[in-house]
């Protein structure tokens, strides 16, 4: 599904990327951990196809990142940190304008998701009107409009409360459940502990583990770790 070889990222003389290589499998969940500066964000954009790799390649389906970017970019959905929607529109305008952007997005398949996400109750309201929770959920909402296969979410829950990042968390368990591939970025240890099905650990530039949730314990130093969560912990710093 999504597989990278060799890959590299350089920005000047430093080295963010180092060489990486991953197979990602379709219908998986995983949590790309590692502490800040790690390169978390630049491996999910080159993955995206919003930035290039400077050595190596990856592709998604096949499909080679930097030469067929439309027809990846058919395929994913992408939430970057920043809250990328119009704060002066309404949830419904938001919706509707990023909708016809999208091919094979429909006013039905996202009022559904409305309802599931509890956005709903809060279409006719201005966006910088809703909670913080709901407008991560909108920006959310919004890279699903068509419906893509692979969902790359980087830090999306970042200053919002417990509870509000409780539901993100539960409403994208349902959307794993639908047999799509969730990469997902977070230093929430708990977060990812309820979401991912497995784990990618990123220190420096450097991939040190990718495998099973049930193989993180068994990772480096921290094996003795008491449970999971401490043991996320302690990777993403």
């Amino acid at each position: 599904m999504i597989a990278a070889e060799n890959l590299t990222k350089k920005f000047g003389r430093k080295e963010v990327l180092k060489n990486i290589n991953f197979t990602i499998q379709k219908g998986e969940t995983v949590g790309v951990v590692g502490p800040n500066g790690a390169g978390k964000s630049t491996l999910l954009r080159i993955i995206a196809t919003i930035m290039n790799a400077t050595t190596g390649t990856v592709a998604v389906d096949g499909l080679d990142v930097k030469k067929e970017k439309k027809a990846i970019r058919q395929k994913i959905g992408y939430v970057p940190q920043e809250i990328a929607v119009y704060h002066e529109l309404t949830t419904r305008e938001n919706l509707r304008f990023f909708g016809k952007l999208a091919k094979h997005s429909s006013e039905e398949r996202w009022m559904k998701r409305c309802e599931e996400w509890r956005l709903a109750e809060h279409l006719d309201k201005k966006v910088k009107h809703l909670s913080g929770g709901n407008q991560r959920k909108l920006n959310i909402l919004i890279a699903m409009l068509h419906d893509p296969d692979i969902l790359i979410l980087d830090e999306p829950t970042v200053g919002i409360d417990i509870s509000a990042k409780q539901e993100i968390v539960n409403d994208l368990r349902e959307f794993g459940r639908e047999g799509k591939t969730i990469l997902y970025s977070s230093h929430d240890a708990q977060e990812l502990e309820t979401l991912c099905t497995s784990f990618l650990i990123l220190k420096e530039g450097e991939l040190l583990f990718y495998g099973s949730k049930q193989k993180v314990r068994q990772f480096g130093s921290i094996a003795q770790s008491k449970n999971f969560a401490e043991t996320l912990g302690e990777i993403v710093g």
